[in-house]
């Protein structure tokens, strides 16, 4: 990700976006999403180096500055809720991806947002299938989506996809951050209890409706 034709393909890469030169200064160019016409991607180049200014979350804001050096606070944009990313080749690819993908969240109500959201409800001590996520994130067709978006997790410690399971119950043999064996010595720590890769839904099953 060093040049302006990587940036703008993989910000075009995502649902509903096209690309904008909206200034005089011909030096910016943004990556909009067409409903909205919000911009979740800056791209231009100062002090001789391609820089992008991606929107973030204040909980990833000061981790982003402080796990990367080339990560500062925005330029000519509102600091509190926009990066600058200057692309010295210091930052691998997956991250400077991981933080335009998040700006593109935060600018739309994406299905990944709201997939995250909904695992965030399960409580400790419980568990909710994929359909259940799907069914709390607004679209109880879109489990598959679930899956995909649990793999990707950006934040495992606030967003607890250890907690969701198949619909028989199942831990799922290729956790994303462990393996089955770990996802069950997580959900064991919080109480639940799993045999033979299997958790009872009717004991731990999470009801939205409560406990």
């Amino acid at each position: 990700m060093k040049t302006r034709d990587e940036l703008i393909n993989f910000g075009l890469s995502f649902p509903d976006t096209y690309s904008d030169a909206p200034f005089r200064d011909t030096n910016w160019q943004l990556v909009r999403e067409k409903k909205t016409k919000k911009a979740f991607l800056w791209i231009y180049e100062k002090d001789g180096r391609i820089n992008i200014n991606v929107k973030v979350d204040p909980e990833w804001r000061d981790f982003w500055r402080s796990t990367y050096r080339s990560v500062i606070p925005a330029y000519h944009q509102n600091k509190e809720k926009w990066n600058t990313v200057i692309l010295d080749g210091s930052i691998p690819d997956e991250d400077v991806k991981r933080m335009i993908a998040e700006s593109y969240d935060l600018i739309t109500d994406s299905p990944t947002k709201r997939i995250y959201e909904a695992v965030k409800k399960i409580p400790k001590g419980y568990v909710a299938t994929y359909a259940q996520v799907a069914e709390m994130a607004g679209d109880r067709k879109m489990a598959r989506a679930v899956g995909n978006a649990l793999h990707k997790n950006p934040d495992p410690s606030t967003i607890p996809c250890h907690r969701v399971v198949n619909a028989k119950g199942e831990l799922a043999g290729e956790y994303a951050f462990g393996g089955a064996w770990k996802q069950a010595q997580m959900l064991k720590n919080e109480g639940v209890e799993s045999e033979d890769g299997k958790v009872d839904l009717k004991k731990y099953g999470f009801k939205c409706s409560g406990k």
